[in-house]
């Protein structure tokens, strides 16, 4: 009998270890197991590494492509042939004296072109001319003499003449209110003091008595 309640003991602590075991699996906790390793954080910002990513194509610190110059650089005082650009009126700073030489029966007036647009520019041909008078405007004939193409660097000037019958006729004549001056393949005019003498004589309609000559004359004719 005491054989048999040890035998029935046994049996009921192996019963009771089996039971401890079953409840150990049962909670999905595999004891064995190696904790699991920390995660990294990934600190790739689309670089070469990166799917997808091309360097060639992208854009360096400051936004701009790789070998970029920001677009295409104009030269600003020449044209598409590689030739100095006109003159603008709005660049020209003109004036006029008057240049008479004494004696003479002709009176001048040399117009100074200055150019103050700080770039190259081109003149070519005549100015135009009109005087200003008490009977209407006058246009100024141009000289038959050949109009240069002259280009002016910044700062330089050309000049042209302007003359006029002077009046010795002891009557009032026609008198001069203003100058009026367009560069050439300008629109756009300048209205000047007159510098000269104050009169023309009265004439008979058959032309005009004021002649203008090309770039680079004083006067006298051009």
């Amino acid at each position: 009998m005491r054989v048999r309640k040890l035998t029935i003991a046994a049996m009921a602590l192996a019963a009771g270890l089996s039971l401890t075991a079953c409840q150990n699996d049962d909670d999905g906790t595999d004891r064995s197991a190696a904790p699991p390793a920390a995660s990294t954080a990934s600190s790739s910002t689309g670089g070469s590494d990166s799917p997808g990513s091309d360097q060639q194509g992208g854009t360096d610190s400051e936004g701009k492509a790789p070998n970029s110059t920001g677009g295409t650089g104009g030269t600003g005082g020449t044209d598409e042939d590689g030739k100095a650009a006109k003159c603008r009126t709005d660049e020209l700073e003109i004036t006029a004296t008057d240049a008479t030489i004494g004696g003479d029966d002709r009176g001048t007036v040399a117009v100074d072109l200055k150019n103050g647009g700080g770039r190259d520019c081109s003149l070519a041909g005549h100015a135009g001319v009109d005087l200003k008078t008490n009977s209407g405007t006058l246009s100024a004939e141009r000289t038959g003499d050949s109009a240069p193409s002259v280009v002016l660097a910044d700062g330089d000037t050309v000049t042209f003449g302007i003359t006029y019958p002077i009046n010795d006729s002891g009557g009032s004549g026609v008198r001069i209110t203003g100058l009026v001056v367009t560069p050439p393949d300008e629109t756009k005019s300048v209205t000047l003091d007159w510098p000269g003498h104050a009169t023309l004589p009265v004439t008979d309609g058959s032309g005009t008595p004021v002649q203008v000559g090309p770039l680079g004359s004083a006067g006298q004719g051009g």
